[in-house]
């Protein structure tokens, strides 16, 4: 491809709406252009990294025994009826109706879909397992649309479907999964990590997160050194250490003005306490109950661990005007003393001597707060997030923390929606059994996002080898120079007959502009031709992971290339 006919619009200028590295690079390189809020094109350079992309993910499922399938992105509104999901799925979904006023909606996944597939067109054990899987556009409407390709409203996705006649079925289509996975995101050159995670909305007992790592990662995992345990904060289970005897004396209640101190930082301040003596009480509406939850002053409260540990379908912060009515005090006032809801107690709250709260009256607290004697939790729960050096629970060893952004998840589904849509087998008796189910979902886009987010350097994007969207860019200093350009054109030539994805950059552009393009959309080698080099009969050779230059003989350019490209 010539750069003089190749689309690629960059920008000099950071653009003001990107907030992260992805978006901003991606812009700028002139991959992607916004359409709308969370609606982006994907340009030329663009698609040719979501292709490469693409392409690993088909090869590994096929592989794995995938067969590829095609489902409609408008979906009837009476499959996710007969789900349950129409109802509770919320404003994400995005709904339509026909000239007839039919309800659908843009698929923003497909488990109703392919489940009555399946149950209308397999009926035998004899049919079981399956694999299905397809590559798609999906529709989640966002309410905060940000991050450029993180979090859109239009993305691509490859999502996989297994059916089989059991739980083991299950397991080893799991397994033939989460390898797959860890093959194509060892086959992107992309440093990532597997952590256990919730289910979420999708449903199912057990599911898998692939993190591919990145500082400026949205997802916060903990992770051992010790063993392989990781898991996404909003999974990882609190262990506390082996308890210490408190040898302290229990002192006297006592309620004291904090004349408007709101916050812990507030009451830290002016008590001259640390956080970690203060309970944070929380009051929520779990379906149609007004609850109150404790935790440590210093910690942060997990809303996924909490709404399984109670069981409700649907878990918001309580709006204050509810809790006004049942105490005269607002969010930063209240506390445990005396509150007439059911209180949640985080287990380390359990093990606090002489705390403060909100005395449940505007701008007082109590301090030498005492569990048993001044308050009894309704239940003790583990409703915080993992922290740095919390124990991990295989090795009791201290966890540590880092950030990561998902681009795949894989559930167990079971009879989730099978038994919801009557999918069903004939087993061997001839009896009628539910379908086992899994789901395997990877963002395609986001994998794109992720790996700029991970590599990359002030001048650009360095894309890993496997999906850079040209292996090589052959830039000539002076196109005019017709000693320059002869020999541009003929190594151009001579590296496309090799096989080699090439760009030759024949603009009428300074040296500069040329190589500040090149590394900012990342093209992993740039061979240069420039006077001296050419009186030497050599090039210039750079890595775009490397700052130096090598002179390379012209005889020994393909040896030097096939060193980089070329597995060893």
């Amino acid at each position: 491809m010539r750069a003089s006919q190749l689309f690629f619009p960059t920008l000099r200028e950071l653009p003001s709406e990107a907030e992260v590295i992805s978006h901003q690079l991606l812009l700028r390189a002139g991959f992607i252009r916004k359409t709308a809020s969370g609606i982006y094109s994907y340009l030329p350079l663009a698609m040719r990294v979501l292709q490469k992309i693409e392409r690993i993910v088909r090869e590994e499922m096929d592989k794995a025994g995938g067969q590829e399938v095609g489902l409609p992105i408008v979906q009837p509104a009476e499959l996710w009826q007969q789900s349950g999901r129409w109802a509770v799925y919320g404003d994400e979904m995005f709904r339509l109706t026909d000239r007839h006023d039919r309800w659908y909606a843009l698929g923003p996944t497909h488990e109703e879909v392919i489940t009555t597939l399946v149950d209308e067109n397999i009926n035998s054990y004899r049919d079981l397992p399956l694999l299905l899987y397809q590559i798609q556009n999906k529709y989640r409407d966002e309410i905060r649309p940000r991050f450029g390709l993180m979090r859109g409203r239009e993305f691509i996705m490859k999502d996989m479907y297994s059916f089989d006649l059991d739980s083991d079925g299950l397991a080893e289509s799991y397994r033939k999964m989460y390898s797959a996975y860890r093959a194509i995101y060892e086959r992107m050159s992309l440093d990532f990590r597997v952590v256990e995670a919730d289910s979420g909305a999708i449903g199912g007992n057990e599911s898998h997160e692939f993190m591919v790592l990145a500082e400026t990662g949205e997802s916060l995992i903990v992770y051992c050194d010790q063993c392989e345990y990781a898991a996404n904060v909003e999974k990882a289970p609190c262990i506390l250490p082996e308890a210490v005897p408190e040898h302290r004396e229990e002192l006297p209640l006592e309620k004291i003005p904090t004349p408007n101190l709101r916050t812990i930082q507030d009451l830290v301040e002016f008590l001259q306490q640390p956080a970690t003596n203060y309970i944070k009480t929380l009051m929520l509406r779990a379906d149609d109950e007004l609850i109150a939850v404790l935790v440590r002053g210093d910690r942060e409260l997990n809303l996924l661990k909490l709404q399984h540990a109670l069981g409700c379908a649907v878990l918001d912060m309580a709006e204050e005007s509810a809790v006004r009515k049942l105490v005269a005090a607002g969010f930063g006032s209240l506390g445990a003393v005396g509150l007439p809801v059911k209180i949640y107690a985080d287990q380390e709250v359990m093990r606090m001597k002489n705390m403060a709260c909100g005395a449940n009256e505007d701008d007082y607290h109590f301090i030498n707060v005492n569990v048993g004697r001044d308050f009894t939790p309704h239940q003790v729960v583990d409703v915080r997030d993992a922290v740095e050096g919390d124990l991990c629970p295989q090795c009791s060893q201290p966890l540590k923390v880092m950030r990561g952004v998902e681009v795949g998840h894989i559930f167990k589904l079971g009879t989730k929606y099978s038994e919801a849509l009557d999918a069903r087998y004939t087993d061997q008796q001839g009896q009628a059994q539910n379908i086992v189910m899994g789901c395997y979902g990877i963002g395609i886009s986001r994998t794109m996002a992720a790996a700029v987010e991970q590599n990359y350097d002030e001048n650009g994007i360095i894309w890993p080898l496997p999906i850079a969207p040209y292996q090589i860019i052959v830039t000539p200093v002076n196109v005019k120079n017709d000693e320059q350009r002869a020999a541009a054109e003929k190594i151009y030539a001579d590296l496309l007959d090799a096989g080699y994805e090439v760009i030759l950059d024949d603009r009428d552009e300074r040296a500069g502009v040329k190589f500040k393009d090149a590394d900012l959309i990342g093209i992993p080698v740039r061979v240069t031709i420039g006077p001296k080099s050419l009186q030497e009969n050599c090039v210039e050779m750079k890595k775009r992971w490397e700052n130096e230059n090598t002179l390379v003989p012209l005889k020994d350019l393909s040896a030097a290339l096939k060193e980089v490209f070329v597995p060893k």
